[in-house]
C-alpha cells in the first residue's frame, strides 16, 4: 500500500467517524506558524493548540488531518539509526470536549486492524499491543472492553512513555501508544504482563510505536520535567489528541526495514546509488550517508516549498544546514558534481502527489535549493584554502593535530564540514581534535537548547482576555466600515491584569465592543488615533488581537482618569494616518504585483511592513537586481496608478481564492470557511489579505522606490514611499540637483555629465600622485639597503615607517631586497604605521634562507610587541598589528631573533 493511498484511508476514515460523528478534514497548515516557541509545526496538534488552550473555540467538534511536521533537535542524527527523520508526516483525530477515551480507541483499533478490501490497513491482530499510563485502570478497562485482548496483553508504562504536556502549564493528560511487535529479529522475546513503567532499551526496535492517543483531561500548574509536573485540576472540557506516524506504518504495510525504503524516500536513495556507483546496504558508513541524502533532499524542499529560506539565522539556518549536510554526503559517497539538480526532482515527483504545489511552484523550489548549493560549493573551495593554511600551521610547529577550535571555526564560521575536515586531515596525515570539537558544539547546542527553554512558557496568559470574551462576546470590529464609533469598555488592564481605573499619564489596555481601530496584522501597522470621554482623553498607542474575536488598544491617558465601568466612549480614527496606511498597504500590492510582471511569477512576497507614507516588500530572489529592473518595477507601479485601477475586496472559500489565482503567503494561515481577497486592477493583483485599502490606485498617489537589497541568502528587499511621503522624497532629491546646478554653474541636464568630467580628472590627478609618491617610495629603497645593519654576517635592514599602508611597505621590502648584496645574507623588516594599525612585511634573499633564516619566523617575532599575527613563507611572509608602540620593540626583536639565529647556526 503506497503513502499516498495509506493517507487516503486514514482521512476517509474518521471522515465518515461511525458512532463517534464524522471528523472535519483541515488540511495541513504551513510548517511555519506564528509561535514564539516553535521554529517548524513540530506534531499535528500544533495548528489546533489555540483550541487546546482555550484561547480560540473550534468551529467544529472533531477534526482529522494529516500535517506536515519537522524536527531538527538532532540533525547530526539523522541516518544514524532508521527511526527518526527530520520531516515527517503525522495522522492525527482530535476530539475538543466531544468524545474521549473510548472513542479515540474505537476508531484508531478499528482503522489498524479493519481489512484492506474493508478500507483498513490489515494489521495482524497478534502483533499489536496497546500500551496505558501506569495507573490508568480506566484506559486499561476501555481496551479490554473495545479490543477483546486480555489484560496481560495491556503494557503499563510510566509517565516518561506515556503522559504529555507541552512542557509549560497547560493542558495535559494520560496517553496510550499502539505498538507493533515486528518479531524476533529486531528484539529478544517479552513477556508483556512483565514489563515494567520503562520500555526496555532493546525492545525499542521490536515494539515500534505507530499511533498515540493522548486523553488530554489535566490541568498543568507546574512542569519541572517530562516526569515531574503539577496536576491542578481537571480541565473543563476533555479533549483527544492523536497522532499515527505515517512513515512508520507505510514501511510495515510495505514490507520494508525502515521509513528510508518506502515508497516516497527510496527512490532518492536508487538515484544516488547510480551516480556515486556505492550500494546501499553494502556498507554502514555509506548506509548512513544514503539516508541523510534521502532525509534532507526530502526535507529541505518542503521547508522551501512553505516559504523558508537558506540564512545564516533561525530557520534559515536549520535549511542551510540540511541542504549542506545533502551534498556533503554524496560528496563523501564519491559523487562531486551537481548534486541537488540529480536528486530533488525524484523526490518532487513522489511528495507532488500529494502535495501538487511541489510542481506548480517548482521553479522557485529549485533555484533557492541549486543557488544554496552553488554557494556551498565555493564555500567548500575557500574553505579548504583555510583548512590548507591552518594545516600549514600546525605542520610547521611540530604538530600533528588540528585543534578543536580550529575545527570548529572551519565548521561555525566557514560552513566546513566536520566529515571534511577529519578527510582532508587524514589525508595529509594529520589528526583532529575530535572531543575539543564535540565540546563546542555540545555548549553551542546547550546555548541552543537554553535559549529556547528561555523561550518557553511565552504563551501569552491569554485567560483574562478570554474571561472578558466569554463575558461580553466579541469585539465589533468596523474598521472597513468607519473611522468613528460610540463605544463602551468591556475591560481595562495594566501590565495584564484587570485594573479598576487608569490615572492621568499611565498606560494600560482598553478593550472596547465595539471599535473602528486597525489591528496591527499582515504587515500593517495599528491604526493611531484618540478615545474621547467626558471629561478625558486617550493617545491610541498600539490595537492587537490578543485573542481571536477581541481587539484590545494600549492606550496613554491624556487628560482625566478612565474609569473601567464608563457606560460611552468615542473612538476616532486619525484620517490621516488611515488614508496613509490605506496607501501603503495598496502600494505593497501594486509593487508585488510589478514585481512579477517585471521577474516572473516566482517573484514571490516574503513578508512585508507599511506604515503610512512607507512600505517594504521582501521576496525570494537569489541575485541583485539591476538598477534598470528596479526602475522598470517602479515604472510599471506607477503605470498601475495611473491607470486609476479599481481596487476591491470579495469573500469566498480558501479554495475558491486559490482557483481564482489568489496569491496567499508563506506561513500564514488562514480561516476554512471564508478569506479576504483583495482585487487590483481584476487578475492584474490577486491577494488574500485582511488589510485597508485605497478604492482606486491613482489614490495612492505615487510610488517612489528607494533601496534594493539582500535580508539574507535568497531573500531580497524592495523599499518605497508612497503618497505624501513619496513626493517629499522627491522634492528632496530636487532640492539637492538645484544645489549642485547651483555649485556647478549648470543646466539640470548638464549636473550628471559635469560631476562625471569632475571624477574622470579627479581619478587622473590621483594616479599621477600615486606614481610620485611611489617614485619617493622607492627612491628611499637605496637609503634604506646602505643603512643595512650587520648582525653576525647578516645584512639586516629593520626599520619603523610612518604613514605607509601595507602595499607600500610589500613594494618598499621587494625593492630593498633586491638591492642588497646577492651574495651576503641578507632580510629585511619593515614595520608600516598607519591610521593606529601597523603592517609589517618581511622578506629573506637567497643566501639569508641557506643560512637557516625565514621572513615568516621574523614577522612572528614582531607580533607579540604590535599585538598582532601573520606569516607566510621563508622568503616572503606579512603581518598586522593594533599596537603601534610597541613598534620599535618589535625592531629589537628582529635583530635579536637574527642574531640568536645565527649563533645556533
Amino acid at each position: 500500500m503506497d503513502t499516498a493511498e495509506i493517507r487516503r484511508r486514514f482521512i476517509a476514515h474518521f471522515e465518515a467517524g461511525g458512532q463517534w460523528g464524522a471528523h472535519t478534514p483541515v488540511p495541513s497548515a504551513p510548517l511555519l506558524l506564528d509561535d514564539p516557541n516553535l521554529l517548524f509545526v513540530n506534531a499535528g496538534m500544533v495548528p489546533f493548540k489555540p483550541f487546546f488552550l482555550g484561547q480560540e473555540s473550534p468551529a467544529y467538534p472533531r477534526a482529522t488531518s494529516v500535517q506536515k511536521c519537522v524536527r531538527t533537535p538532532d540533525i547530526e542524527d539523522v541516518g544514524k539509526t532508521t527511526r527518526h527523520g527530520t520531516f515527517f508526516e503525522m495522522c492525527g483525530n482530535f476530539s475538543f470536549g466531544d468524545y474521549f477515551k473510548e472513542g479515540a480507541i474505537d476508531l484508531a483499533w478499528s482503522l489498524l486492524t479493519k481489512s484492506v478490501d474493508e478500507g483498513g490497513f490489515g494489521l495482524d491482530e497478534s502483533r499489536l499491543y496497546p500500551s496505558v499510563l501506569a495507573g490508568d485502570d480506566e484506559a486499561a478497562e476501555l481496551w479490554m472492553k473495545v479490543t477483546g485482548l486480555p489484560r496481560e496483553r495491556i503494557i503499563g508504562l510510566g509517565r516518561k512513555e506515556n503522559y504529555w504536556s507541552m512542557g509549560v502549564p497547560g493542558p495535559g493528560g494520560p496517553c496510550s501508544e499502539i505498538l507493533y511487535d515486528r518479531g524476533q529479529d529486531h528484539g529478544p522475546d517479552f513477556d508483556p504482563a512483565t514489563l515494567g513503567p520503562d520500555m526496555p532499551f532493546e525492545l525499542e526496535d521490536r515494539l515500534l510505536e505507530i499511533w498515540n492517543l493522548v486523553f488530554m483531561q489535566d490541568e498543568l500548574s507546574a512542569v519541572r520535567s517530562k516526569e515531574d509536573f503539577d496536576v491542578a485540576g481537571s480541565l473543563p472540557k476533555r479533549n483527544i489528541d492523536t497522532g499515527m506516524g505515517l512513515e512508520r506504518v507505510a514501511f510495515l504495510l510495505q514490507g520494508k526495514q525502515n521509513m528510508y525504503e518506502i515508497d516516497v524516500m527510496y527512490p532518492v536513495i536508487e538515484r544516488a546509488e547510480q551516480l556515486t556507483g556505492r550500494r546501499y546496504g553494502a556498507d554502514p558508513t555509506d548506509d548512513v550517508r544514503f539516508r541523510v541524502v534521502a532525509d534532507h533532499v526530502r526535507s529541505s524542499m518542503m521547508l522551501i516549498g512553505d516559504g523558508v529560506t537558506p540564512g545564516n539565522e533561525s530557520r534559515g539556518y536549520v535549511l542551510r544546514r540540511l541542504l549542506r549536510r545533502a551534498v556533503r554526503s554524496m560528496r563523501l559517497l564519491g559523487f562531486e558534481d551537481r548534486a541537488l539538480p540529480e536528486l530533488m526532482p525524484i523526490s518532487r515527483d513522489k511528495m507532488g502527489e500529494t502535495y501538487d504545489y511541489l510542481h506548480s511552484d517548482w521553479e522557485r523550489i529549485s533555484r533557492v535549493a541549486y543557488a544554496e548549493e552553488d554557494a556551498f560549493r565555493k564555500t567548500l573551495q575557500s574553505g579548504t584554502q583555510i583548512f590548507d593554511t591552518a594545516a600549514a600551521e600546525v605542520k610547521s610547529s611540530g604538530q600533528r593535530r588540528l585543534s578543536g577550535e580550529q575545527a570548529f571555526a572551519l565548521h561555525d564560521t566557514y560552513g566546513f564540514p566536520i566529515d571534511l575536515t577529519l578527510e582532508m586531515a587524514a589525508e595529509q596525515g594529520l589528526e583532529v581534535d575530535e572531543g575539543g570539537f564535540r565540546g563546542l558544539m555540545t555548549e553551542q547546542r546547550q546555548r541552543a537548547k537554553d535559549d529556547a527553554r528561555a523561550k518557553k512558557g511565552q504563551h501569552a496568559d491569554v485567560s483574562v482576555y478570554r474571561a472578558i470574551l466569554d463575558a461580553n462576546g466579541p469585539t465589533e470590529w468596523l474598521a472597513y466600515e468607519t473611522l468613528e464609533t460610540e463605544s463602551r469598555p468591556l475591560g481595562l488592564l495594566r501590565e495584564g491584569v484587570q485594573v479598576p481605573v487608569l490615572s492621568a499619564g499611565e498606560i494600560g489596555e482598553l478593550v472596547l465592543d465595539r471599535t473602528p481601530f486597525y489591528a496591527e496584522s499582515g504587515g500593517q501597522a495599528a491604526d493611531a488615533g484618540r478615545i474621547v470621554f467626558d471629561g478625558g482623553a486617550l493617545e491610541v498607542l498600539d490595537v492587537q488581537r490578543p485573542v481571536r474575536g477581541l481587539v484590545s488598544h494600549q492606550v496613554r491617558v491624556l487628560e482625566g482618569e478612565l474609569p473601567a465601568d464608563l457606560s460611552t466612549l468615542h473612538a476616532r480614527v486619525d484620517p490621516e494616518w488611515r488614508i496613509g496606511a490605506r496607501q501603503a498597504h495598496s502600494g505593497t500590492h501594486v509593487i508585488h504585483a510589478a514585481l512579477r510582471e517585471v521577474l516572473g511569477p516566482t517573484a514571490l512576497q516574503a513578508g512585508s511592513y507599511n506604515r503610512p507614507g512607507y512600505l517594504r516588500l521582501d521576496f525570494g530572489w537569489s541575485a541583485a537586481l539591476h538598477p534598470d529592473q528596479v526602475k522598470e518595477i517602479e515604472a510599471v507601479s506607477n503605470q498601475a496608478l495611473r491607470a486609476d485601477l479599481a481596487v476591491s475586496a470579495q469573500y469566498m472559500t480558501l479554495p475558491q481564492a486559490k482557483e481564482w489565482g489568489a496569491i496567499a503567503l508563506f506561513g500564514e494561515t488562514y480561516d476554512d470557511s471564508q478569506v479576504r481577497v483583495v482585487e487590483i486592477g481584476g487578475p492584474w493583483s490577486r491577494e488574500l489579505c485582511g488589510g485597508t485599502h485605497v478604492d482606486h490606485s491613482s489614490q495612492i498617489g505615487t510610488l517612489v522606490v528607494t533601496g534594493e537589497a539582500s535580508v539574507g541568502s535568497g531573500n531580497r528587499r524592495i523599499e518605497a514611499f508612497s503618497g505624501v511621503e513619496g513626493f517629499n522624497y522627491l522634492a528632496r532629491e530636487r532640492d539637492v540637483v538645484a544645489e549642485l546646478t547651483g555649485m556647478l554653474k549648470a543646466r539640470p541636464d548638464d549636473v550628471v555629465g559635469r560631476v562625471q568630467d569632475m571624477l574622470e580628472r579627479l581619478k587622473a590627478t590621483e594616479k599621477e600622485l600615486e606614481k610620485i609618491r611611489l617614485a619617493q617610495l622607492l627612491a628611499n629603497a637605496g637609503q634604506l639597503a646602505l643603512a643595512a645593519t650587520d648582525v653576525s654576517g647578516v645584512a639586516v635592514v629593520a626599520q619603523r615607517l610612518d604613514g605607509a599602508g601595507g602595499g607600500d611597505v610589500r613594494t618598499l621590502v621587494t625593492d630593498v631586497r633586491a638591492r642588497l648584496d646577492p651574495e651576503r645574507p641578507g632580510v629585511v623588516v619593515l614595520l608600516g604605521v598607519s591610521g593606529g594599525k601597523v603592517s609589517v612585511v618581511a622578506a629573506a634573499n637567497e643566501a639569508a634562507r641557506a643560512a637557516g633564516l625565514s621572513a615568516n619566523d621574523l614577522v612572528r617575532a614582531t607580533a607579540p610587541h604590535i599585538d598582532g599575527k601573520g606569516g607566510g613563507k621563508p622568503d616572503m611572509a606579512q603581518g598586522g598589528g593594533t599596537a603601534p608602540q610597541g613598534v620599535d620593540a618589535a625592531v629589537a626583536a628582529v635583530l635579536a631573533d637574527v642574531a640568536r639565529a645565527r649563533a645556533g647556526a
